[in-house]
């Protein structure tokens, strides 16, 4: 049987790791793409994965192009593209350049690879992942923005962190768009199967939904040039193996949504079943009223962003 073919649109850091990822679980054959003047960097980006085989023990094929043509029948399509944040740049100033990137890349992605599932990763997310489906025409089920994971993920972490256990025994989800208005579902999170809100205290509960809400900025300003590339990577990676391998996992991501929640014609974060359909189901949760504000309150965020998209495109 023929290998899967996974599409890398970008070849930055997030790019890279990806790439490293993808190979070292061997999840397809895998193409990264990037604009011509960057394609050198690509190939040898690539190349320098490919020479890791023979120490990682993976057997796929890994190469570099700014050729269209290459991505043609990729099964998935993972977008990173774009300008990245840089210190006191927020998400929504990234708008401008990078929904006439992300335009392009959909006009590509549509003629050569049609039946891909597509993973947007540029910020802002959001607002990003509605400019690409809306551009492709792709259906909503073979559409949808990496933010949840990572989002959730942040959060897991924080938490063992600050209890001193694993994170593997971390349970969490957190809802919304992919910023600083992000819900942390607290109620839902649980530490070796106890409720979080009986094992913590509601400052330190506080504090750890705070930073999650940040933890890209914190990225960020640490770094000093550029931004987080490992965690997002890492993220994408899961929902594609989902899709991949068709395991029905059950991922926070941006989807869109058509009623639930309250909720139409936006991508939000929300916990949904990823199989070989794509985004096969949306799990609904009985949010209590405080949440389900919280939750409107960040798709009001993410429709300011959304009217500026279609200004553009």
């Amino acid at each position: 049987m023929a290998r899967k073919k996974i599409a890398l649109i970008g070849g930055g850091q997030i790019g890279g790791i990806l790439a490293l990822l993808a190979a070292q679980r061997e999840l397809g054959d895998i193409v990264m793409l990037d604009i011509p003047e960057k394609e050198s960097m690509c190939k040898g980006k690539m190349l320098d994965i490919a020479e890791s085989a023979g120490v990682l023990g993976f057997d796929v094929s890994v190469t570099g192009t700014s050729n269209y043509d290459d991505i043609a029948g990729a099964d998935v399509v993972i977008v990173t593209a774009g300008l990245p944040r840089k210190p006191g740049m927020s998400r929504d100033d990234l708008l401008d350049i990078n929904v006439k990137i992300i335009s392009d890349v959909a006009k590509n992605v549509k003629i050569q690879a049609p039946r891909a599932f597509c993973i947007i990763v540029t910020n802002p997310l959001d607002s990003m992942v509605y400019a690409f489906q809306k551009v492709s025409g792709f259906p909503k089920h073979r559409v949808c923005g990496m933010a949840g994971v990572l989002d959730t993920s942040r959060f897991q972490t924080f938490v063992a962190m600050e209890m001193r256990v694993s994170v593997k025994d971390v349970s969490a989800v957190v809802l919304g768009g992919h910023g600083p208005t992000m819900v942390p579902l607290t109620r839902f999170c649980t530490v070796g199967g106890l409720p979080l809100t009986q094992v913590m205290t509601a400052a330190k509960i506080e504090a750890i939904s705070a930073r999650t809400r940040e933890a890209g900025t914190e990225i960020v300003n640490l770094l000093g040039n550029g931004s987080a590339f490992v965690s997002p990577a890492a993220s994408a990676i899961a929902m594609a193996e989902s899709f991949l391998l068709d395991q029905r996992r059950v991922l926070p991501a941006a989807a869109l949504l058509s009623g639930e929640y309250g909720i139409d014609g936006y991508f939000i974060g929300v916990p949904v079943v990823i199989g070989a359909k794509g985004i096969e189901k949306v799990v609904k949760l009985k949010l209590h009223r405080d949440e389900q504000e919280a939750l409107m309150k960040s798709v009001d965020a993410v429709k300011g962003a959304v009217a500026d998209v279609d200004k553009r495109i």
